[in-house]
């Protein structure tokens, strides 16, 4: 019988000269990734990280650590930005460090900066400048004191946002004042697979090989059914430090595949903390040796998918009644499927097959308490009569400021004809 095997052996960091080597994801390797405490409690400046290094000796390993540990806030006013951008293919995230003369608050007060867009695949090599406008910051959980993330959006030199900038369309729509009006609620349940590195094979996964079957993994305990769980923990801290407004994680249904949730925010702010979250998770499976993968079906067969299922109210939806804002939500996304689903991610039509708690990609259904739908109502939004929806459609790769700006589009903004209203509501059973 085939081994599982544990999590890459890139993640036996280093132990400090001297030591027992360090078991593979001991507590002593988390604690690289983080800000520690000092016995008063307050957080240091700088973060305590521990060095990949596995052909040098521990004394090389140890002045690099001294380095990246190196507290410069008493010598120095200056911070650390990183500014973060998409890359051209609407899911690759790019990023580059900047020294800022003091710390900042507000986006605002940080400077416009460029980029060679012609190596991220967004511009011409004769015309290659890409502008950074920063858009959302969070604190720097890798660097620690007041150093900060930067989340931008991208335009030419002459402020036109460029093609693959989708957050400038969203918060156009979500600064329309009908929209803003409707306070939209967003939480978004973010998928994602982890594999190995070598092989590209699920982490915990037999090499070349299959574990058994799915159902003893889902939110499960122990050795044989949960595999990257100090990853996750790993990323939920971070995401505590640095601001975002995580709400839960959750080990997922395929072995190796994990999830973590945003929300609720309001607009436009629950895409930049998804985006934020995705840049951490990016950056701790890069120090953990570890491979991730937002595909929505990263293993074909009797697995399930990876979706990045999205939570939406209104205010409406939210107050007395509210559940006949919802079926009229619902009628609309059912007349605007096909645009939806176009928009949902790539390779989503390997992921929404009627299978695995999808619907199928042609059909639209609802239904409450109902994970093989399209769109599911809970059984506590259908007792009280108002809450939410959830539209299960999106794919793990979505772009996030286009599944939440379309929602919001298409349930406050769009209105369909009477016709086409009737007809689909005959169609869906629901009386609007």
């Amino acid at each position: 019988m085939a081994q599982i095997l544990a999590p890459s052996v890139q993640w036996q960091l280093r132990a400090a000269k001297g030591s027992a080597d360090a078991s593979p994801l001991s507590s002593k390797s988390l604690s690289s990734l983080f800000v520690k405490q000092n016995k008063r409690g307050a957080v240091k400046s700088s973060t305590k990280f521990r060095i990949c290094a596995l052909s040098s000796d521990n004394s090389t390993v140890n002045r690099l650590e001294q380095l990246l540990n190196l507290d410069v806030k008493p010598y120095t006013d200056k911070i650390i930005a990183e500014y973060i951008w998409i890359g051209g293919s609407g899911v690759d995230l790019r990023s580059k460090s900047r020294t800022i003369a003091k710390p900042v608050e507000h986006p605002s007060e940080l400077p416009k900066w460029n980029y060679d867009g012609s190596s991220t695949g967004q511009a011409p090599g004769e015309d290659s400048e890409v502008i950074l406008y920063p858009q959302a910051i969070f604190r720097d959980p890798f660097r620690g004191g007041n150093n900060i993330l930067v989340i931008c959006d991208t335009y030419t030199p002459q402020g036109e946002p460029i093609p693959t900038n989708k957050r400038h369309r969203a918060a156009q729509i979500f600064s329309d004042p009908k929209v803003s009006a409707e306070i939209p609620w967003f939480g978004i349940e973010q998928e994602y697979t982890l594999l190995q590195t070598n092989v590209k094979w699920p982490l915990g996964w037999p090499a070349g090989g299959y574990p058994g079957p799915q159902g003893p993994y889902y939110c499960g305990v122990g050795a044989d059914k949960s595999f990257g769980r100090d990853i996750s923990d790993a990323h939920y801290k971070a995401c505590l430090y640095a601001g975002i407004n995580i709400s839960g994680t959750n080990g997922e249904v395929m072995p190796g595949q994990w999830e973590f949730q945003v929300g609720p925010s309001v607009g436009i702010e629950a895409a930049d903390h998804i985006w934020c979250g995705r840049y951490l998770l990016e950056r701790i499976t890069e120090q953990a040796g570890v491979v991730l993968t937002l595909d929505p079906k990263p293993i074909e067969g009797d697995w399930n998918g990876a979706g990045c299922h999205t939570n939406y109210s209104t205010k409406t939806m939210r107050e007395d009644g509210g559940f006949e804002a919802i079926k009229k939500a619902i009628l609309n996304l059912s007349l605007r499927h096909k645009e939806h689903i176009s928009a949902y991610g790539e390779g989503n039509e390997r992921r929404l097959t009627g299978k695995h708690e999808t619907a199928s990609i042609n059909d639209f259904s609802w239904g409450v308490a109902n994970r093989g739908c399209s769109i599911r109502v809970g059984r506590d939004t259908e007792k009280s009569g108002k809450g939410y929806l959830e539209d299960r459609r999106p794919a793990s790769n979505m772009d996030p400021y286009v599944v939440t700006s379309l929602l919001a589009d298409t349930t406050i903004l769009w209105e369909p004809t009477l016709e086409a209203e009737a007809l689909a509501a005959q169609k869906l059973s629901l009386k609007v």
